[in-house]
């Protein structure tokens, strides 16, 4: 998803016994992606010391989810699908419904623009959708699947901060109705999310 540079002064978080105490890493601008890539480290559904974020299911995610920086760890829901670019998808027979991870709005900072998609329009796997400006950057969104916009979250337009509170409810993006199921195969399960950013 996060493909503009922006200043690598992101908090590095370790918990340690359950308490988040958060260290400045200073360094260069470089892609909010490979900021994410190279900081993000997934514990289970439990505190783990020196993890950054928490798995849960999709029956947890109901509003008790506090934000990433009340926290001081991120959310990784299991039961969607996740793209590299960290953005996330949860299928219901045809119909995807996309937005962007908890860890990726946590490096984005607060969000105070959407740009959207219009309903109608066809969205390409891998292809920029629609842009998040924060207080540190301007990203370009990308969609995980191939398909037409059936719905998208207008109220993100006038609450963009949706994003930061609520990135796997109120936070969603758009709903696309799939054309090519296969693009769902080249996404992540959780827990290989979870897995590809301990690289």
């Amino acid at each position: 998803m996060l493909s503009t540079s922006v200043r690598q002064g992101a908090r590095q978080l370790r918990l340690v016994r359950n308490v988040a105490v958060a260290a400045l890493a200073n360094g260069s601008a470089q892609p909010i992606g490979a900021q994410i890539a190279q900081s993000c480290e997934f514990g289970s559904a439990a505190l783990v010391p020196l993890k950054k974020t928490e798995l849960v299911s999709l029956s947890q995610v109901g509003g008790n989810i506090l934000p990433f920086a009340a926290r001081g760890y991120a959310t990784v829901v299991d039961g969607l699908k996740y793209a590299e670019s960290h953005e996330w998808a949860k299928v219901d027979g045809e119909t995807a419904t996309i937005g962007i991870t908890d860890f990726a709005q946590s490096e984005l900072g607060d969000v105070v623009y959407v740009e959207l998609p219009e309903v109608g329009a066809t969205v390409e796997a891998k292809e920029t959708f629609g842009v998040v400006e924060s207080v540190k950057a301007a990203s370009d969104v990308y969609s995980p699947v191939t398909g037409e916009v059936v719905e998208v979250n207008d109220a993100l337009v006038d609450d963009p901060s949706k994003l930061n509170s609520e990135p796997f409810e109120g936070g969603w993006m758009m709903k696309v109705k799939v054309s090519d199921a296969s693009d769902l195969d080249g996404l992540m399960d959780s827990a290989a999310y979870s897995a590809s950013c301990d690289e």
